[in-house]
């Protein structure tokens, strides 16, 4: 059976939570799960509960990131529990109003990222590529940072490369024209499947964290490879962002 890798999902927010975890774990299934908040980083804490192969990321989603500002600080406490950070970024769709915050919340988990030795940041960039580029440029060599569902253009694609970044890629992502040419020229060894599950959909219906093997059909055309070694390919991928977590140590305190 092949082994499925789901980089960016949101767990906590489906539906029947509980009921995604078993099966996740009955299908033996790599997932990242990201919080959009960092109040619920200790419920989906305990969704996932000893689960060998789901990570939880503590995060304040750019889109939440204004109304819920006064939960920065606990974001930066909390960091030092985990080495997944996620979801952060920015999001040039939101009211301008937003974005200084947006931008202050990116730059002060980056910093505290830092301050940590390193994290795995799972980042938001929708219509905000080149301002997301310019926040994290001094923190790439610091930390391994994955541009999740990245839409910007070839040129930023190529920046964000040469900075070192990760991408996390799914199949609504890969319906479109575009999102199959960015994948075609992003590093082959720094490529992770995700479904932005419960958010993202296909054909109306919610991606569930097994339908991140999908993706790997389109990646394969791309890189004129087969699905298998394209599943390979990202399994190994995966399991060295793994060994990159392992080895930030997350005792002591804030």
């Amino acid at each position: 059976m092949t082994t499925i890798v789901d980089a960016h999902v949101h767990l906590d927010l489906y539906p029947d939570p509980y009921q995604v975890v078993r099966e996740c774990r009955q299908e033996g299934v790599y997932a990242l799960c990201m919080t959009t908040t960092p109040k619920a980083w200790d419920g989906t804490s305990i969704l996932v509960g000893d689960a060998p192969r789901i990570r939880c990321a503590i995060g304040l989603h750019p889109q939440l990131a204004f109304e819920r500002k006064e939960e920065l600080p606990l974001l930066l406490r909390l960091m030092w529990e985990t080495p997944y950070v996620g979801e952060l970024g920015l999001d040039g769709a939101m009211p301008v109003e937003t974005h200084a915050t947006q931008r202050l919340v990116l730059t002060k988990a980056l910093e505290r990222a830092d301050e940590l030795g390193g994290r795995v940041v799972s980042l938001h960039s929708r219509r905000a590529a080149g301002a997301v580029l310019e926040v994290i440029e001094q923190h790439a060599d610091r930390n391994l940072l994955i541009l999740h569902w990245f839409s910007g253009t070839a040129s930023q694609l190529r920046d964000a490369a040469a900075m070192g970044c990760w991408f996390s890629v799914g199949p609504a992502m890969l319906h479109s024209k575009k999102g199959r040419a960015l994948v075609a020229a992003m590093p082959r060894d720094r490529v992770l499947t995700e479904t932005d599950g419960p958010f993202a959909k296909v054909k109306g219906r919610p991606l569930h964290p097994r339908d991140a093997r999908r993706a790997c059909s389109s990646i394969a055309a791309a890189w004129d490879m087969s699905e298998a070694e394209v599943a390979q390919l990202v399994v190994s991928n995966f399991r060295r962002l793994g060994e990159y977590a392992v080895d930030r140590r997350t005792d002591g305190g804030p």
